[in-house]
């Protein structure tokens, strides 16, 4: 029998929801202001990262089922967190600020009104434990 400790951290914290405008303001307003990037110090930032990360020179691979690439990146504040399609979740400290930009820096990109429906939405969530999609 092989005991696998889990290092899932769970107590990260949503990205805040930006406030509704008032009822009765501009049904178009309404929209731009939903659909405007969460930005600032409380923002949480996702991107998908599909092929081996190597930190150091040494291959991240999964504590929980031993993948070795599909990551989420999470950026909240200074810290990153790798997260597996199995749903094991760690804070990496060696992925910097800068380092996260660098692979977010682009057009593409999707703005969910929490994480918990990004997750479910990129299939991060468990669902695809095991599986690798191409």
């Amino acid at each position: 029998m092989m005991l696998v400790l889990r290092t899932t951290n769970h107590t990260t914290k949503p990205a805040p929801v930006p406030p509704l405008l008032p009822a009765g303001t501009d049904p178009l307003l309404q929209l731009q202001h939903e659909m405007r990037p969460a930005d600032g110090p409380g923002a949480t930032r996702c991107v998908s990262h599909p092929h081996e990360l190597a930190l150091g020179g040494i291959p991240v691979m999964c504590s929980a089922c031993r993948a070795r690439r599909d990551w989420l990146l999470i950026n909240h504040g200074r810290n990153i967190w790798v997260r597996c399609r199995c749903g094991n979740q760690w804070l990496e400290p060696e992925i910097s600020r800068p380092d996260f930009d660098a692979l977010i820096a682009g057009p593409y990109g999707t703005t969910y009104p929490s994480v918990e429906e990004g997750l479910v939405a990129l299939g991060f969530d468990g669902a695809f434990a095991g599986v690798y999609l191409a």
